[in-house]
């Protein structure tokens, strides 16, 4: 199974389809927190680990708030909406430069996530068709371009 990561264009806002419920289903709750949590410790040993609490009680809040989102997107339970309001991703990573590297890199450590899963690969898919496009909408920086006090 290849997970490719498509192209990027800065400004880029495609739209997204969600993942198949099944992928919900069958991975559960603790399920999603874990491959969530697996990505997290992968992302703190990237080249974007700067961006991330080195705090490991924030760090741990951080994998919950990205858990919660997940689950909402995936069919579960609204978490994030109850407890951190709308999603509006695009506003919640301003603060970050999240470059079109740094996406890749994201992604790259959600495809060594996802391909861990024990679940079929039409699951793993589903999940990954939804957020490479998804991971368009956080890119807020052109490549090599810095925002003030932000490398």
């Amino acid at each position: 199974m290849e997970l490719k990561i498509t192209p990027y264009e800065f400004g880029e806002r495609p739209e997204v389809t969600k993942p198949d419920i099944e992928f919900y289903n069958q991975m559960g709750e603790e399920g999603i927190r874990k491959m969530v949590s697996r990505h997290y410790d992968l992302l703190r040993e990237s080249p974007l680990k700067d961006m991330f609490p080195k705090d490991d009680s924030l760090f741990e809040i951080a994998k919950q708030n990205s858990s919660d989102f997940f689950i909402q997107i995936c069919g579960g339970p609204d978490y994030f909406n109850q407890h951190r309001g709308k999603p509006m991703m695009s506003n919640r990573h301003s603060p970050f430069s999240i470059t079109p590297e740094g996406r890749i890199t994201w992604l790259n450590c959600y495809k060594q996530a996802i391909i861990e899963l024990d679940i079929p690969k039409e699951l793993k898919l589903s999940f990954w068709n939804y957020i490479d496009p998804f991971s368009n909408w956080i890119v807020n920086t052109p490549t090599h371009v810095y925002k003030i006090g932000k490398k």
